[in-house]
């Protein structure tokens, strides 16, 4: 019996199941707000998204080589069509990758981006956090702009 909290294909479920909120967040922002509505000096939500396109994706496929990559966040879509469908194909790369790498390489020590040093694991739950993080400024968007949030319970 083991004493992890989750094993690798739970942590994966947890995961993705945090994309399929975000998407849901993404098909219900405005169209005409996604690179031009901010509160407080934060990023409009484009490039929000676009920094949760930049990073699983290059980060996982560092790991899987073994090679460093540069990190790109400028937008690389211009509509929401466009955003989703790269969320999609994200989406089936991070699975993928991530399924390449094996439970015994999560604790090893890794640099992504030739800047952020720190174990395989650790780095799994930054990219999670780092998404629910810039949800969260994307409900406070939607709630500014009179629009209701998907449940953040239901994925």
């Amino acid at each position: 019996m083991s004493n992890a909290i989750f094993n690798k294909q739970e942590f994966l479920e947890i995961w993705l199941g945090n994309r399929k909120l975000t998407r849901r967040v993404i098909e219900v922002y405005p169209e005409n707000e996604l690179f031009s509505f901010t509160i407080g000096g934060m990023r409009d939500f484009g490039h929000l998204c676009a920094e949760l396109l930049a990073i699983p994706v290059p980060s996982l496929k560092s790991i899987v080589n073994n090679k460093d990559a540069e990190l790109y966040e400028k937008p690389s879509f211009a509509n929401k069509e466009e955003l989703l469908k790269l969320w999609d194909a994200a989406e089936k790369e991070i699975i993928d990758l991530y399924n390449q790498i094996p439970e015994e390489r999560f604790n090893d020590q890794f640099l992504l981006f030739k800047t952020y040093d720190g174990i395989i694991k650790h780095h799994f739950i930054y990219f999670l956090e780092n998404e629910i993080h810039h949800r969260g400024q994307a409900f406070v968007y939607l709630r500014a702009l009179g629009i209701e949030p998907p449940f953040f319970w239901e994925r």
